[in-house]
């Protein structure tokens, strides 16, 4: 039954893409809606202001944010691990993916679906 599941996030609606110019707190909530996760923002070891925009962000933080990138594809079927570093390789910035309180941070091994569906607490 698992990798049915796991067949299906490579085909599932749920494809999210990074507007650079979108408040923190809006990609965070679309990606809320997408995949049932929190993604959380940082700057530097703390979490972002949500109403920064990425562009906003660079002013605030050390490292360099790219705000002009071309928006990013996310889809279920990608591992968590992988679309953290997407978003530092594409944007330069930090993020983290979280449980949908986020609380918990999910394991980078698994797929955003997996993570959906909680199969790391099993």
């Amino acid at each position: 039954m698992g990798i049915l599941k796991n067949l299906m996030d490579n085909f599932s609606k749920a494809e999210f893409t990074v507007a650079p110019q979108k408040k923190l707190k809006s990609i965070s909530a679309d990606f809320k809606k997408a995949f049932n996760l929190s993604l959380v923002f940082y700057k530097g070891m703390q979490i972002a202001d949500g109403e920064l925009t990425l562009a906003a962000l660079n002013k605030k933080t050390t490292k360099d944010v790219k705000a002009t990138a071309d928006g990013l594809k996310i889809k279920a079927s990608m591992k968590v691990g992988d679309v953290e570093k997407m978003f530092d390789q594409n944007f330069g910035v930090t993020v983290q993916i979280k449980d949908i309180d986020a609380r918990i941070c999910v394991p980078n091994n698994i797929s955003l679906g997996q993570a959906a569906r909680e199969e790391y607490k099993k």
